[in-house]
């Protein structure tokens, strides 16, 4: 990728900020769309996010910043989606330049509640992006770790193998490892699940189980995984590769996830009310449970994870009862 590749990011959270942080090793200047304009001051006057990963130190001359999602999209070759799955739908409804020619790659962790799709089947039948501009940028990767410098890894995945290569390329460092993938359904499916295991995760550590429940409710997630991607779209591909099984064990095992943390908080008696308003962050697993189980009820993948977590969360099941249950029909 050329230094002078004209790439936008947009979205203002922890993971907009480390992407930004990511490509400023690389590109000249990165496009920054946040809505907050209080926020694009105060970057602009001291340098970084006042709410986010605030340790970043950015060279404002690299940022290119507006709360203009219009001028930033009509400027772009290249755009990373990393704004909440909740809000995308908002976001994208301000848009009056085509996205039909851009390269776009989505950095979100969840599904569109407005339509019930992942985000790359969304932009492709909503804006009518073809599959071979859309990809998906996932982990196992904390931003909080970016912003940390430590080393961390990245999966770019695209059906269109250079253009995987070349946003690759493009966030390396030399503490960012990236692969690429033409697994973009999958990896993207498996975005949004881990997020709703690791929901389970803290709900069962809220609930006072130990590591050992916790390692077998990992091994039979990433199995759950498995059969859930595999009836949503069936290719070959390794569960077991870092894009799957790394994405759901840093996030379910990690204190930086907010999912397990909000799991955490509804083991511990928090009302989902009371968890999500204790949160300063999107817990993207919240919204994903909901899509993720009625997509279910269509594929009917054997699936008792999302199915405890959905009558916890949704139905307002006893976490201890349920859980106890659960217990029983894991291996």
């Amino acid at each position: 990728m050329k230094k002078d590749t004209k790439v936008v990011v947009l979205g203002g959270g922890s993971w907009a900020t480390a992407i930004v942080k990511m490509l400023c090793e690389k590109v000249d200047q990165v496009g920054w769309y946040m809505r907050n304009t209080t926020a694009i001051e105060y970057i602009k006057e001291h340098n970084h996010n006042p709410n986010y990963l605030t340790s970043v130190e950015f060279k404002t001359n690299q940022l290119l910043l507006s709360d203009d999602i219009n001028e930033l999209v009509e400027y772009a070759e290249i755009i990373i989606f990393a704004i909440p799955s909740a809000f995308l739908n908002t976001e994208l409804s301000k848009l009056t330049v085509s996205l039909k020619d851009k390269m776009v790659f989505s950095a979100i962790k969840g599904i569109v509640p407005e339509t019930g799709m992942i985000v790359g089947e969304h932009l492709n039948e909503t804006y009518g992006i073809p599959f071979d501009n859309i990809g998906v940028i996932t982990g196992p990767c904390h931003a909080e770790e970016v912003a940390l410098e430590r080393l961390s890894y990245l999966t770019v995945a695209c059906q269109d193998e250079e253009k995987a290569k070349c946003l690759a390329d493009c966030l390396t460092s030399d503490y960012i490892f990236c692969k690429t993938s033409d697994d973009i359904i999958g990896t993207e499916y498996a975005a949004m699940l881990k997020n709703i295991y690791a929901i389970a995760a803290g709900i069962a550590h809220g609930l006072g189980y130990g590591d050992n429940y916790q390692a077998v409710l990992m091994s039979n997630a990433v199995r759950e995984m498995k059969r859930y991607i595999k009836k949503v779209h069936k290719m070959k591909r390794n569960i077991n590769d870092s894009a799957y099984l790394g994405d759901l064990l840093v996030t379910g095992y990690s204190t930086f996830s907010r999912n397990r943390m909000f799991g955490t908080m509804i083991g511990k008696g928090y009302t989902v009310k009371s968890a999500m308003m204790e949160m300063k962050m999107v817990a993207e697993g919240y919204y994903a449970l909901k899509s993720a189980y009625e997509i279910n009820q269509v594929n009917g993948a054997k699936t008792p994870i999302i199915d405890t977590v959905y009558s916890v969360i949704y139905e307002g099941k006893s976490p201890r009862k349920h859980f106890k249950l659960l217990s029983e029909n894991l291996d």
